[in-house]
């Protein structure tokens, strides 16, 4: 979905159009919270529509989609930088701003939901993307750890997650920030499974169950289960082999 973007999906731009429509200069202008949506309000690009682009027509060749000559991507209107908030910044511009940028211009602000959910995406090892960053945009591992920022903030004692090899196309370092989300849904009360074969995953579980001992018609069944130190101590266990030398290295 072309409308959507890293603060829709994270909630921020809800709590930055409420902001937005508390100022002086909105109210003047009879604008509400509504009126700051690049998907159905009065201050969206007419151009493009709030998309940010336009598709071109090439003949004998797909479409091809370019900015927005009018609005430049932003989606809004020249009418939305007239109102202006946290040190005189218009939201189009505020969008434009990386998750890390955002966080330290709202820092003295009254914005805490909006500060709260930034933090997260900060946590999450996202500061770099900018909000108005489309979704479609992201990475697998990227748009994983959004979809979590909503889940970090909630009490998840009834909750559970079911992870199949989230660790596919991250870098090493990718995988250290994904441990620590999963150890915050944990200690948020969450139990969550994971069917991986990445070693760094396996040997932080609190629980391993190894299938085997092959694959397809030659596995099928509880090779070992216990910790990762148990596993990687069973003779029969193949993942144990590789196991004892990520433990020892």
């Amino acid at each position: 979905n072309v409308r959507s973007t890293v603060a829709t999906y994270s909630g921020v731009l809800d709590d930055l159009r409420r902001a937005y429509a508390k100022t002086d200069a909105a109210r003047e202008r009879g604008l509400k919270a509504g009126a700051f949506s690049y998907n159905t309000g009065s201050l969206r690009c007419p151009t493009c529509d709030g998309t940010g682009q336009i598709s071109l027509d090439v003949q004998f060749l797909p479409d091809v989609d370019v900015p927005c000559p009018d609005c430049g991507g932003t989606r809004f209107s020249p009418a939305a930088s007239e109102v202006r908030l946290a040190g005189d910044i218009s939201l189009p511009e505020l969008l434009g701003y990386t998750v890390d940028q955002a966080r330290e211009a709202l820092g003295q602000t009254r914005l805490r939901t909006a500060r709260a959910k930034l933090e997260v995406l900060h946590d999450l090892g996202l500061g770099y993307l900018t909000l108005g960053e489309a979704t479609p945009a992201l990475s697998g591992g990227e748009a994983q750890r959004l979809k979590l920022a909503s889940e970090l903030t909630r009490d998840q004692a009834d909750a559970l997650f079911v992870f199949d090899e989230p660790t596919i196309g991250l870098h090493p370092l990718d995988v250290e920030v994904l441990l620590g989300v999963l150890e915050r849904l944990i200690q948020n009360g969450a139990t969550v499974v994971v069917i991986e074969h990445d070693l760094d995953m396996i040997a932080n579980a609190d629980w391993v169950i190894d299938m085997g001992p092959g694959g397809g018609e030659a596995g099928g069944r509880v090779v070992v289960a216990g910790t990762s130190e148990q596993v990687a101590s069973c003779a029969e266990s193949v993942t144990g082999r590789y196991l004892a030398e990520e433990l020892a290295g």
